[in-house]
């Protein structure tokens, strides 16, 4: 998809949320128009409280809509309604909150190492009046040492973390029997990659780390306007909420 010409566009606009409609389009993701409209009001909201509240470094509107938005609901065709999901590091609510929009019944929890996130993320779930949403003030490795949280969550996702391997390890205790970690990324993984294949059975295909045996697929895409280059990379454990990617 060409990059949107003309006036600059207003966050909340019609022009605005008619691009995230189309650029969703572009992944199989079917927005209407009042889920558009909460995900104007959430990146409304965002950008208000980044005035005092280090939420992010992306302002531009075009780049909110594809690099925040567009970015995070790519993986909604592999998320099956009613899943429990875990978003480790959600910051101003990445990818969390645009997938609890597109997906309503899924059962989200937020959690960040930032209190004024958390307030950000608190702020956010009270004004688009969700239910089975919530937010906490953790951090992941403390988060996994909760007894209430082992082995609960069928998806559990993060966006650009610098180590994939410290993510699986952190997120595999407390992730379902059936369930699956989604990994967003840029595109030059090839390095942890190859790490990783290291430790996969070359006779199963299974990549056991710290003896939980996962299945590793890597998907490559475009975001549309802005041909931004990204990654997927999804570990499962046998069969769960997850779709097959590939």
């Amino acid at each position: 998809m060409k990059p949107a010409t003309g006036k600059r566009m207003e966050i909340g606009s019609e022009k605005w949320k008619r691009l995230i409609i189309d650029g969703a389009g572009h992944f199989g993701v079917r927005i209407n128009r009042d889920q558009a409209q909460q995900l104007a009001l959430h990146a409304a909201l965002m950008l208000k409280w980044n005035r005092t509240t280090n939420l992010t470094a992306i302002t531009d509107s075009m780049d909110v809509a594809v690099k925040h938005f567009l970015d995070s609901i790519i993986t909604g065709p592999l998320i099956s309604p009613g899943a429990t999901v875990l978003d480790i590091g959600s910051g101003a609510g990445f990818p969390g909150i645009p997938l609890k929009i597109v997906i309503p019944s899924l059962q989200v929890t937020l959690i960040d190492a930032s209190r004024k996130k958390i307030s950000f993320l608190k702020h956010a779930i009270r004004t688009l009046n969700f239910e089975n949403i919530e937010a906490h003030h953790v951090r992941a490795e403390d988060f996994a040492k909760n007894p209430a949280a082992a082995n609960r969550f069928d998806v559990i996702t993060c966006r650009a973390l610098s180590s994939i391997k410290d993510f699986v390890l952190m997120a595999a205790p407390l992730l379902a029997e059936d369930g699956a970690i989604i990994a967003l990324k840029g595109p030059d993984l090839q390095q942890e990659i190859e790490v990783l294949q290291q430790q996969t059975d070359t006779h199963t295909g299974l990549l056991r780390i710290e003896n939980v045996q996962f299945s590793l697929k890597v998907k490559t895409y475009t975001l549309p306007y802005l041909e931004t280059q990204r990654s997927i990379i999804i570990f499962r454990k046998v069969d769960g909420f997850v779709k097959s990617l590939l």
